[in-house]
């Protein structure tokens, strides 16, 4: 029968009957996507209303309704509404104090809880901060980022003292990027500190215990870390400290470069794939004791007993990690797996993904605009629906081994293969919007590691710190060691081959969500009209680029850049770098290193001022300083620019007339800006109208 026919779409319709409940999770992240998209913030009663009225009517059809189609609407419908009823609550529920825009030192109070994942100016510390000298106490915020030196990395526990800059969360870098922000909010760290004096410590009074427990478990974490480092030579001993504990303060900016170009990046943060290795490996180690235990064999399920291990492996690997959100979400994936097993259901189905799905959304619902989500499940959707879908072979009753043999390693090989390629193309549309790298050699490199990773070094690392824990000397180090040795010769082989990574320009960011429900309707529909959601899985992909704006302007005017031949050149040589290498691969161009000779061709910086040369695209000046311009050099400004930004003050001169000014009051209400050439002049888009009055949208200049 062919599908396209009324008889086979109908066939095929009735197939989906008992899968609609795959949907409902879909349903509910589609209405936490809406929430999170919305400019305005909603008020929560005619959001809860609407869900307990959806609810009521889906439950209405089930009990009356004569449709089961009317029911199924009604039901995803409902779930919609619960998710967007779930991400207002869950932005309620997080609500805390947010770091003003200090412009003076501070004295900062406070203890700290963890050592971060080091950013662009050093090392970074997770505090808690005590008091702030002149902010309220009710106004002190939960958590801070204080970027310090890599010689002032105070451990987990210590009571600290310094005085810094402060700042709230940074805005996007651009209008439309992502929104760091937003996550900052909902993990109630509400702002950075950059310190300026070493910290010392001091005597503050006792905490609860709760949070007590939390830094003592950080500290832990900290001193294994730090252990393993030790006893294992660099860059083996950074890896393995981030594989292990999640701390990356030992990789350098080089190797951090290698892996992302290798397309290997992942595995340097705890995410689905440690969790899988080292749930996976507690359970067939288990249930091989328990299988050469003839006693235990006998008297116990050591299928049960192997998913129990497992999952109490999991859970000490969350801790252990720092329990970061993409270490969450997966754990509870795994656990939801194991548990599966211990009710004697199909632990690897997409009905156990779904209810993963829906727990992680209910309790995170800002997990479905972050990149871990969204890359994590996208692959295993596409893994579990490749699954289901493989053709399952005739089993051989009699035959020689050899030829068993044979068949069994290009089975396995066919397999790998089909699944790393799945994996990297159902997760290729959401790398080029996040990310906007796409690494050629990722598959390959990839297939190469797999049996590595998987059978060698997470096993092995596994029991190395373990035995690390408690003291005792352990080969498994070693051997650990020896893997992440041949690890790095992978990625450095395929980060040097020609080509190997390609910038590409992010499409509109609704083109994603199309994407996602593409990808999804491939895998949860079944039958052969799941090809139709191909061409909408590849929108993201296919969607036409416009052409890159020719100015990108920073927060608070604090820098700017061109766009010019597929690079871009930034006009001050320092600030802001971050952002605007954000911006420039959100664009799908290359930022031209600051320090390149070239740059002298196009830009002239004095003390006041940075401005372009006649060989620039685009006749732009800065005024650096943060006091206010001269008449005189403002005049000069605008005679010698037709694009002028100032950090400080406005433009009323007539020489400016006719001129775009971006002065101090528009940069700090627009946010970062990106100008572009019209029929009726320079177009300016601004990032915070974007962005809207969410709880999370305080604007900050600050680079982190």
């Amino acid at each position: 029968m062919r599908p396209w026919s009324i008889a086979g779409l109908r066939e095929e319709a009735a197939a989906q009957v008992h899968r609609w409940s795959l949907w409902t999770p879909v349903a509910f992240g589609l209405g936490c996507a809406g929430y999170f998209q919305l400019r305005i913030e909603p008020p929560l009663l005619p959001l809860l209303a609407l869900a307990i009225l959806t609810a009521a009517l889906a439950a209405l059809a089930a009990r009356w309704g004569r449709s089961r189609a009317l029911f199924i609407a009604l039901s995803l419908i409902a779930f919609a509404s619960a998710g967007f009823l779930a991400a207002k609550v869950r932005t309620l529920a997080v609500a805390a104090p947010v770091a003003p825009s200090s412009g003076r030192p501070l004295e900062v109070e406070g203890w700290v809880v963890d050592v971060v994942s080091p950013g662009a100016t050093g090392g970074r510390l997770l505090i808690a901060p005590v008091s702030i000298a002149g902010v309220a106490p009710r106004d002190v915020p939960r958590r801070l980022r204080a970027s310090v030196k890599p010689d002032a990395l105070f451990g987990p526990g210590s009571a600290i003292r310094f005085t810094g800059l402060l700042n709230p969360p940074p805005a996007p870098a651009s209008p439309g990027a992502y929104d760091f922000a937003r996550d900052a909010f909902h993990q109630q760290i509400g702002g950075s500190a950059l310190v300026l004096t070493p910290p010392t410590t001091i005597a503050l009074p006792r905490p609860p215990w709760r949070f007590r427990l939390l830094m003592a478990v950080n500290a832990a974490r900290w001193s294994l870390a730090r252990r393993i480092v030790a006893d294992m030579p660099a860059p083996e001993g950074g890896i393995a400290a981030a594989m292990t504990t999640g701390h990356e303060a030992w990789i350098s900016r080089e190797e951090t470069d290698v892996m992302r170009d290798s397309g290997l990046a992942h595995i340097l943060s705890i995410s689905g794939l440690h969790m899988a290795i080292v749930g996976g490996f507690v359970f067939f180690a288990a249930r091989l004791l328990i299988a050469a235990w003839p006693w235990a064999a006998l008297r116990v399920s050591g299928k049960k007993v192997a998913a129990g291990a497992a999952m109490t492996a999991i859970l000490v690997y969350l801790v252990i990690s720092g329990w970061p959100p993409p270490a969450q979400r997966s754990a509870i994936t795994a656990g939801i797996a194991f548990l599966a097993v211990l009710l004697d259901r199909r632990a690897l189905s997409l009905h156990a993904l779904a209810t993963a799905a829906l727990v992680v959304m209910a309790l995170q619902p800002e997990a479905v605009v972050q990149p871990g989500f969204q890359m994590s499940f996208a692959a295993t959707a596409a893994l579990l629906a490749l699954a289901e879908s493989w053709p399952r072979g005739i089993r051989e009753i009699k035959a020689p081994l050899w030829i068993l043999a044979i068949q069994r390693t290009t089975g396995w090989l066919w397999a790998a293969v089909a699944a790393s390629f799945v994996a990297s193309a159902a997760t290729t549309p959401f790398a080029v919007q996040h990310f906007n790298r796409v690494t050629l050699y990722g598959l390959p490199a990839n297939l190469a590691v797999e049996p590595l990773s998987s059978f060698v070094v997470m096993p092995a690392l596994a029991l190395g710190a373990v035995a690390e824990a408690v003291g005792l000397p352990s080969p498994f180090l070693d051997l650990a060691g020896w893997g992440l040795n041949a690890l790095d010769a992978v990625a450095r082989f395929f980060a040097a081959a020609p080509r190997a990574v390609a910038i590409v320009a992010s499409a509109p960011n609704e083109t994603l969500a199309v994407s996602f429900v593409g990808l999804l309707f491939i895998c949860l529909w079944r039958g052969k009209l799941r090809w139709l959601g191909l061409p909408v899985f590849l929108t993201a992909m296919l969607w036409p680029r416009s052409a890159p704006p020719a100015v990108w302007v920073a927060g608070g005017g604090a820098n700017a850049a061109l766009s010019m031949d597929g690079k871009a050149l930034m006009i001050r040589p320092r600030g802001q770098a971050f952002a605007a290498d954000v911006w420039a691969r959100r664009r799908g161009l290359t930022l031209l290193d600051p320090q390149s000779p070239d740059r002298e061709a196009y830009i002239r910086c004095t003390r006041d001022v940075c401005e372009t040369l006649p060989a620039a695209p685009v006749r732009l000046a800065i005024w650096q300083r943060l006091i206010r311009p001269s008449p005189g050099d403002l005049s000069a400004m605008c005679g010698a620019a037709d694009i002028v930004i100032l950090r400080t003050g406005e433009a009323s001169l007539p020489a400016c007339s006719g001129k775009l000014v971006l002065g101090q009051a528009a940069l700090a209400r627009g946010g970062p800006a990106e100008i572009s050439r019209a029929p009726e002049g320079w177009r300016v888009v601004w990032t915070q109208p974007i962005r809207g009055q969410r709880p999370w949208t305080a604007l900050s200049d600050s680079d982190e």
